[in-house]
């Protein structure tokens, strides 16, 4: 049962991931990476790393899926054509929504299949944090400094400048001349009745 389950969320992994490149509409493929994300933590989950499953469901599934929904909404795509979209996107929803109940259901029906680790004595998050926080510090802290330089380029390939956005020209307003925007009329007055 466990190698069923793992080749099923491979086999959903795969495909998902696949999807997530070929598919056309950015909610479709916002869809399927989510769905490839809960795959990858199921089998992590059946390879006995909690701590991974839950940061990866935690991290990518909130965090960057929040993400790409700011990057959506600042490359002003026409959300009146989402919007007339929505049953179209609700099928791929519905499928991509039963498989992950699908795929939590297997975790929890083989959860109880899966044999101990061995006995040492630590959890496999204490000793994950204590790998990580000596043998592995310096890589971690690259790794942080990388993200946070991907983090700065990432928000300043999204500014830039907006065509509906004003902004004063002080040069143009000190150099104006009052001749190209006020002209003086002499006109006769009417005369009374």
């Amino acid at each position: 049962m466990i190698k069923f389950t793992f080749y099923l969320f491979s086999f959903i992994l795969i495909f998902a991931a696949v999807r997530v490149v070929t598919v056309k509409n950015p909610v479709h493929a916002a869809l399927f990476l989510v769905l490839a994300f809960f795959s990858s933590a199921a089998i992590w989950l059946l390879l006995q790393a909690e701590f991974l499953a839950i940061a990866l469901v935690l991290v990518y599934v909130g965090a960057v899926m929040v993400l790409f929904l700011f990057v959506v909404m600042m490359l002003e795509i026409n959300f009146s054509q989402l919007r007339e979209g929505f049953v179209h996107n609700l099928p791929v929803a519905g499928v991509v929504g039963f498989l992950i109940l699908l795929e939590m259901v297997f975790v929890v029906g083989t959860w109880q299949n899966i044999p101990p680790p061995e006995a040492t004595g630590i959890a496999n998050t204490v000793a994950l944090g204590m790998v990580m926080y000596t043998d592995y510090v310096y890589p971690f802290e690259i790794a942080a400094a990388l993200l946070l330089v991907a983090m700065i380029a990432a928000i300043s390939l999204t500014m830039r400048p907006h065509n509906r956005a004003k902004y004063q020209k002080p040069d143009q307003q000190v150099s104006v001349n009052r001749e190209d925007y006020v002209k003086i009329v002499n006109m006769p007055s009417e005369p009374k009745e």
